[in-house]
């Protein structure tokens, strides 16, 4: 296996670890924001506190309930590429 293809490897690796850490964050902000406007436009509510605290703390929220198991996948990768460091012939 080439250079380039562990260089690919980890780069679609690291994608995924992306997308699975951030994910759920950025979904609990997208309903809570949807939800939020569609409050906003059924009510004719323009407060702009209104559509802004309950994102920040949705999203405050769904960092504290995934941080340890994110804490674990990003430990778990970091592991993984660090032993890979010798298939790129570095020690």
């Amino acid at each position: 296996m080439g250079l380039d293809t562990y260089i690919v490897d980890l780069a679609r690796e690291l994608i995924v670890v992306v997308l699975v850490v951030s994910g759920p964050i950025m979904g609990v902000g997208l309903i809570v924001g949807v939800s939020v406007s569609l409050f906003q436009a059924l009510t004719s509510v323009q407060e702009q506190t209104l559509s802004m605290v309950p994102k920040m703390l949705a999203v405050m929220g769904a960092t504290l309930l995934i941080l340890a198991p994110a804490l674990q996948y990003l430990g778990n990768y970091t592991a993984g590429v660090l032993n890979k460091l010798t298939d790129f012939g570095l020690q």
